[in-house]
């Protein structure tokens, strides 16, 4: 089975900066659709960042935009979520997901219609900034 492991959570104060890595069992599922959601206790599910790992469009919240860059090491099948200036509003559990073709990537929208059974999900890491 495919498997995408989230890491690179853990405890912030405010301001500062922490690096999310998804690694994936198989080079063939970092060739779609690849990005992150959140999801913090009592609300639903996020779409923070995704991209077309073909090259195209990037797209991200609109809460994270500036601050949070995705990036892909395509030699080390690693997607990257560099998270800077954190609030603790970004408090949350983040999982990355690759849609396995599905061009859920293209539009912000897009990525938060893609169901938690479309594709592969990670387990996700949390991230707790105070």
């Amino acid at each position: 089975d495919v498997q995408l492991v989230e890491s690179g959570g853990g405890s912030v104060q405010a301001g500062g900066s922490l690096r999310l890595s998804c690694a994936a069992s198989e080079y063939t599922y970092m060739t779609y659709c690849l990005g992150w959601f959140r999801q913090a206790p009592g609300k639903e599910r996020e779409g923070v960042a995704a991209f077309s790992s073909g090259g195209g469009s990037t797209v991200y919240a609109a809460s994270v935009k500036g601050r949070f860059i995705i990036s892909k090491d395509n030699a080390e099948t690693i997607l990257y979520l560099q998270m800077n200036s954190l609030k603790p509003e970004d408090t949350a559990m983040y999982s990355c997901a690759s849609d396995l073709g599905g061009g859920f990537c293209y539009t912000l929208a897009g990525w938060n219609s893609m169901s938690p059974d479309f594709g592969y999900h990670g387990q996700g890491t949390q991230v707790t900034v105070s």
